[in-house]
């Protein structure tokens, strides 16, 4: 029954995280973005805006250029987050690949830079008086529960092991719509349980900013307004 209530709730979590995030890109990809509005200094050409993006997206630079302590605890927790999410792969693909066993040991460690940074970005809310302010019961809570997720994976690597092959099995079942038997350990059902919780809220919580950064036009947009008039594709269908 365990087994069965388990497999029911991934798959509702992962059609609402599919679909809900689906639906929040096919939004963004349609708002309208009527100004030019580069955030300065920017790229005159696309190719310069192909490499800001990049610079953005994987070393945060707008970040570091604004607060080196943010930027620190940020960067941490989202490249470690990557490098365990990576080292996750074991459990959903047989044969293993060989660069994610090669990552199994990084991986490992990776938990603990991402709790870190996690709390360096919690402690913020509390110590930072401005940031304090703005603050919503919403944002500590999602800051919990991927504490919890972090914190409960840590558990299970280095306290309370559970039975590894069992918990593959039954993962590799999943994808093949077979339900497998899950193992009864109270840590990994509570891990299982909160990762299922953040994947229902992503769709609808503050964390959308990592599709979202792809369709900021203060990001995405070539700074050419001399050379070349920006027109919104709404306004170009008034012009005619």
């Amino acid at each position: 029954m365990l087994s069965v209530i388990y497999a029911i709730l991934f798959y509702v979590a992962t059609a609402i995280l599919v679909v809900g995030v689906g639906m929040k890109i096919r939004s963004y990809a349609r708002s309208p973005a009527p100004l030019k509005i580069p955030t300065t200094p920017a790229p005159t050409t696309v190719s310069g805006v192909y490499l800001r993006m990049f610079r953005e997206i994987v070393f945060f630079e707008s970040l570091f250029k604004a607060n080196k302590w943010i930027w620190l605890f940020g960067w941490t927790f989202h490249m470690s987050m990557w490098l365990v999410l990576a080292r996750h792969l074991r459990y959903f693909t047989q044969p293993v690949w060989d660069w994610v066993v090669f990552i199994q040991p990084y991986g490992t460690y990776a938990g603990f830079a991402m709790v870190a940074g996690l709390l360096g970005l919690w402690a913020r809310r509390f110590l930072v008086e401005r940031i304090r302010y703005i603050s919503a019961p919403s944002d500590h809570l999602m800051l919990a529960l991927m504490v919890a997720i972090g914190g409960s994976g840590l558990l299970m690597r280095f306290v309370a092991r559970p039975d590894i092959l069992m918990v593959k099995n039954y993962m590799l079942g999943l994808m093949r719509l077979r339900i497998e038997q899950l193992p009864s350990d109270p840590i990994l059902l509570v891990h299982l349980g909160l990762v299922a919780t953040l994947m229902i809220i992503f769709p609808i919580s503050k964390l959308l900013h990592a599709p979202g950064v792809f369709f900021s036009p203060t990001r995405n947009q070539v700074d050419n307004p001399r050379e070349k008039r920006h027109l919104a594709p709404w306004a170009a269908k008034l012009e005619k």
